[in-house]
């Protein structure tokens, strides 16, 4: 087996594995719980595959579930987890940079440690804005560049070699500020390192980022 044949090997069968694993941990978990309640009335996921959110929705205030995800692997389980439960979801295959749904679709983005990932994360970022009714929100949990200097310093060390073997995620992506550099208000809702695991890997932000132009509907 070529090296290209065993990285695609390694994306398409182990990456999947090892996301599911590390972003369904306690503590990681314990996050998820805290800000995907929130989430109300049409509500869009982004990077939704493996449904480990699903589990947090209040199905009293969500009215429709959608979502994109570019790993098949991972689309398939999060089918499977909204079969479960019974609550009907309109899962797709597709990348952040090019959301296939209409504009001023969604009430609620959700996004859970998927913006380390994407591409363009400046693109993602007007995408969902884009798909946001005005007064609508995006739920965010992201690991991002940490504030302490002996961490972000190994973080710029590290990363050239945690992309390849992590999805293309990348340590050094600024959150709350990115939000705010594409136009979002921000309300920070929580900060600070996952406990029990590595600085350079887990500076945590979570909080609200709305879109201006209307009330949010109930």
């Amino acid at each position: 087996m070529g090296f290209f044949d065993a990285g695609g090997w390694y994306d398409a069968h182990v990456m999947p594995r090892l996301i599911g694993c590390a972003c369904s941990t306690g503590q990681v978990m314990k996050r998820r719980s805290q800000i995907v309640p929130l989430a109300q009335g049409d509500v869009f996921e982004l990077g939704c595959g493996g449904g480990l959110n699903q589990q947090f929705y209040d199905a009293e205030r969500v009215t429709s579930l959608a979502g994109i995800d570019p790993n098949e692997k991972l689309l398939a389980a999060a089918r499977a987890a909204s079969e479960e439960r019974g609550f009907p979801a309109d899962f797709r295959k597709g990348m952040g940079e090019a959301i296939p749904f209409p504009d001023s679709a969604f009430d609620t983005v959700v996004c859970t440690f998927t913006l380390c990932s994407v591409q363009d994360p400046k693109a993602v970022l007007s995408e969902m804005h884009r798909i946001l009714r005005p007064g609508g929100q995006v739920l965010f949990l992201e690991h991002g560049r940490a504030p302490d200097a002996d961490v972000a310093k190994w973080q710029d060390r590290i990363e050239p070699v945690w992309k390849p073997l992590a999805g293309g995620c990348h340590l050094t992506r600024p959150i709350g500020a990115a939000f705010r550099g594409a136009g979002f208000e921000v309300e920070p809702l929580g900060q600070g390192y996952l406990p029990k695991a590595p600085k350079f890997a887990m500076w945590n932000e979570w909080g609200l980022a709305r879109k201006a132009g209307g009330e949010m509907r109930a």
